[in-house]
């Protein structure tokens, strides 16, 4: 039978998906990957593959996962079945480098960075960026792992040979240009069958870890008495700016089908992309407010994709 694979490694972020397709009364198998067989000379079966493999899998205990769904991806693609982020997504997933060559080979602005491996590079990288203050970030990450704010050399220096470095899952460390925006907040665009769904204002005033999977409401002890705290993910009705075809464009040309793009404006008005996410989260409160769910669109895309197949 014919049916919708959804090719994972967190049940916690896969269960909203599920109840739509059983919502839609869609036939899906799930495939967790933290660990698995790839018999390369059997046929996969029939129907639809949709990757949502994370590059923070490695936080969850399924340091792997990564590589073997890239491989899986690849018996898929070779074997002619249909996959929505299929190999060109996973590896920008896992790797930002991979992400800003791409964009800045779209023609969309990203903030200057380089990248190093080795602790004497990454201070040589900070010199040779020259850009104050700047952030590091792991190359492979999410959930913004490794990200911290430096404001010189030498604190850069006394972190970096300090019990609390940690260092990227996969060795490289990357150093970037400081994106100072007027108000304390990040845009992310959504995008389904790599069209434009809608645009989340972000809240970054408690820090970098975005994403909408992961929110959580303000203790009431920290509210003052009759007051509700901002929301951390609101949804921007009526979101047109010029970067969106661009976005566009840029998801075709690299066969990304599901994703959202977090993109932030400084102060004088210049739009950067500095995340690209394949494996792409709702907030559902933020969803509510505003009556769109993407986890229901995506299932709606699934259907229609399998649907097709099927008639051919």
């Amino acid at each position: 039978m014919s049916k919708i694979h959804v090719l994972h490694e967190n049940d916690e972020w896969t269960n909203h998906l599920v109840k739509r397709l059983e919502q839609l009364n869609l036939p899906y198998e799930l495939w967790h990957l933290d660990r698995g067989v790839i018999d390369i000379d059997s046929p996969p079966p029939e129907g639809v593959f949709y990757n949502r493999m994370s590059a923070s899998s490695h936080t969850r205990g399924h340091r792997y996962a990564p590589e073997l769904t890239e491989g899986v991806l690849a018996w898929l693609e070779a074997n002619g079945r249909k996959v929505l982020n299929g190999t060109r997504a996973i590896r920008l997933e896992v790797s930002k480098v991979n992400q800003y060559t791409a964009l800045r080979k779209a023609g969309i602005r990203v903030p200057k960075t380089i990248a190093a491996v080795g602790k004497e590079q990454i201070i040589e990288a900070a010199e040779r960026l020259g850009m104050f203050p700047f952030i590091t970030k792991h190359n492979r990450a999410g959930k913004g792992l490794g990200v911290q704010l430096f404001h010189t050399i030498e604190s850069l220096r006394q972190y970096v040979y300090g019990p609390s470095f940690e260092d990227s899952i996969d060795g490289i460390t990357l150093i970037q240009q400081y994106i100072e925006a007027p108000e304390p907040y990040i845009t992310r665009c959504e995008f389904i069958g790599g069209k434009f769904l809608y645009a989340v204002r972000v809240d970054t005033s408690e820090g970098f870890e975005l994403c909408p999977a992961d929110a959580c409401s303000i203790e009431d002890q920290f509210c003052p008495v009759g007051e509700t705290p901002p929301a951390k993910f609101e949804i921007v009705e009526g979101f047109d700016d010029p970067i969106i075809p661009q976005l566009e464009h840029f998801l075709m040309n690299n066969q990304i089908d599901i994703a959202g793009i977090e993109i932030i404006r400084d102060r004088d008005g210049e739009v950067y992309a500095y995340d690209v996410n394949t494996n792409t989260n709702y907030n559902s409160d933020a969803e509510a407010r505003v009556g769109q769910f993407g986890m229901l669109e995506l299932a709606k895309l699934l259907g229609e994709t399998l649907k097709v197949g099927v008639e051919k």
